[in-house]
């Protein structure tokens, strides 16, 4: 991950950073020189995470926090600031998608409660950062944002249940919406969908599932985290200065129709 323009000295604000996708995506800004401020709910890991980039030489700092209300993310916002300043460059990356018994669940099995928590982390934290996160970039005319959707959010995939899939569609109209928008300013909002991705939450996956879907993959694999973290950086990068309100696949061409 190397050859991104402009990230240098850049302030990144990433969601979901302790996880497989948001770890590569974290290491891949610290390799561009960015500054990053980590927000994830797993303080264990977030630190961690954290101390291994203070380690590589890179600026970083963690807010634990539950994105699900926008007074946490308030708080993390603030904490991140204060250390860092402004923030230049937001990346809407926390994502969960609840299973029970490996399976999930069809709408006449979902507690509502489910499908509550899952909107509240997937859709609402990526308004909620954006809230904050957008008054320093319209003053300051610049600024990246990047949402990280899914290829399930743009066609049907039984993997998942709908409040994941209902969520990460929104995140198409929101990026679409938000890059209309904040245009004037010299913002640009983009989204991710990526496809199968080989992370640690895999492992807890049945391998016929994910063999299945490398099968019928154009590239015949699961993706990495760092291909995913590359699509990201590219989209925070100068060389996308006149990118915005797209999405792009990372999907190695699963899900194509």
């Amino acid at each position: 991950m190397s050859g991104f323009e402009g990230l240098s000295g850049k302030t990144v604000l990433l969601t979901g950073a302790a996880g497989g996708i948001g770890s590569a995506i974290a290491h891949g800004f610290a390799h561009a020189g960015a500054r990053l401020g980590l927000v994830d709910f797993d303080a264990g890991r977030g630190n961690a995470l954290r101390d291994a980039l203070r380690k590589a030489g890179a600026t970083a700092h963690f807010a634990q926090a539950d994105v699900s209300t926008f007074a946490a993310c308030e708080r993390a916002h603030a904490e991140l600031t204060s250390e860092l300043g402004g923030i230049d460059i937001l990346v809407n990356n926390v994502g969960i998608s609840p299973k029970t018994n490996g399976k999930a669940l069809r709408v006449w099995e979902m507690p509502p409660a489910e499908w509550d928590g899952v909107v509240a982390v997937n859709l609402n934290s990526a308004f909620y950062m954006a809230r904050l996160c957008a008054p320093h970039m319209v003053q300051q005319r610049g600024g990246r944002i990047v949402n990280m959707s899914s290829v399930a959010g743009k066609a049907y995939c039984d993997i998942v249940a709908a409040h994941y899939a209902a969520t990460k569609s929104a995140l198409l109209g929101l990026t679409r919406h938000w890059a209309a928008e904040l245009g004037e300013f010299d913002v640009t909002v983009n989204g991710l969908a990526p496809g199968r991705i080989s992370t640690p939450l895999l492992k807890s996956v049945p391998t016929e599932i994910n063999d299945a879907v490398a099968r019928v993959t154009a590239l015949r694999r699961l993706g990495t985290p760092e291909e995913v973290a590359d699509a990201c950086l590219f989209f925070a990068s100068d060389q996308a200065r006149f990118v915005t309100g797209q999405v792009l696949d990372v999907a190695g061409g699963w899900l194509m129709t």
